[in-house]
């Protein structure tokens, strides 16, 4: 058993225990700057400012954010933010924001963010761009929104796809094989709730979360205790507290669509999904592939994540990165500046 670490810098610890109980807050919650590119009932594209004295270089970056789970994931706490790094990496970088789903969006599948949302999203940040081709990437349910963009449509302007932490062969989930028997139980029951209440609800999904770190959140009131004297350490605890809060629900469709293939087909691990009607195929990727996969994930183990690979079979390039972090952690944790990120930069500089 590994032995309980101790605070150190008592004097520290001080401080920090002050500040939580008087409510200071110790993590940077201060969003980056950005501007509205686009505005409708369906999105809101950003463009987030040029970082001072950073000239500008590379193809633009395209964030695509899961449903349920708020798009601040990109843009979590100053000095742990995606679009933070690469702003002064001198790439202009875009964020596609569907913002609250409610149960106007029931009738909403898959179907309207591959072709129509995604699309659309990314046909104007192109524009904004000068007519440039973008580096899309997305995290979880985005990476495969938008990995099945870019199989849809190869007319887009797309530089680059990148997958983070997105599970394409359901059937390596342990956390799934465990939800199964009770599906095959209750599973009658999942359609006509969902339909009712026209989605799943946002602290469902909140809990769906934490049940993927459920040792993380029980062992939290020691961590917050042993690393008393760290305060970066606290602040980023505080800073997924936040993100957690501002979940969001699911469409009732498109949650339909997600269970049938999590729960009785594994369909995203064929490569092809039948959208609109039509087959789309991931093998008809004609752009550049990388896969981003956090090693303690236990939402997108690895084997799940990496199964993309066998998919992409017309992209030109393919490449695994395998970073430490769970499944938020990898994507923004405290390492992900000194791993994630940099792996991602290195990608798409090699295609620039």
């Amino acid at each position: 058993m590994t032995p309980l670490r101790i605070p150190r810098d008592l004097g520290a610890a001080r401080v920090n225990l002050v500040d939580k109980v008087r409510r200071r807050p110790l993590a940077d919650l201060r969003p980056m700057p950005r501007e509205v590119v686009r505005e409708n009932e369906r999105f809101t594209l950003y463009r987030y400012d040029r970082a001072d004295g950073v000239r500008p270089h590379g193809k633009p970056l395209f964030l695509t954010p899961p449903l349920a789970a708020p798009a601040l994931a990109f843009d979590l706490r100053r000095g742990c933010s995606v679009a933070e790094y690469f702003v002064d990496q001198g790439r202009d970088v875009y964020l596609v924001d569907y913002g609250p789903v409610n149960f106007g969006h029931r009738a909403l599948g898959i179907e309207h963010w591959v072709d129509k949302l995604l699309p659309e999203a990314l046909a104007e940040a192109s524009v904004d761009s000068g007519g440039q081709d973008l580096h899309m990437a997305g995290w979880s349910l985005g990476g495969i929104f938008t990995m099945f963009t870019a199989a849809a449509r190869q007319d887009l302007p797309v530089a680059s796809v990148t997958a983070v932490a997105s599970p394409f062969d359901l059937r390596q989930v342990p956390l799934l094989a465990l939800a199964r028997p009770v599906d095959r139980v209750l599973g009658g029951l999942v359609g006509p709730t969902y339909r009712a209440l026209g989605g799943v609800p946002a602290p469902l999904t909140k809990w769906g979360f934490q049940l993927s770190a459920a040792d993380k959140y029980l062992t939290k009131p020691i961590s917050m205790l042993t690393h008393a004297d760290d305060r970066d350490f606290l602040a980023q605890l505080e800073a997924v507290d936040r993100f957690m809060s501002s979940m969001y629900a699911y469409p009732g469709r498109t949650f339909g669509q997600l269970y049938h293939v999590i729960m009785r087909t594994n369909e995203f691990a064929t490569g092809t999904m039948q959208l609109g009607g039509r087959p789309v195929r991931l093998a008809d990727i004609d752009v550049p592939v990388l896969v981003v996969a956090g090693l303690n994930d236990t939402l997108a183990p690895l084997p799940a994540v990496e199964h993309l690979l066998d998919l992409v079979t017309g992209a030109p390039r393919t490449q695994l990165l395998q970073a430490p972090g769970g499944h938020l952690g990898v994507l923004t944790g405290r390492a992900a500046g000194r791993t994630t990120w940099p792996g991602m930069q290195g990608f798409f500089t090699t295609v620039d």
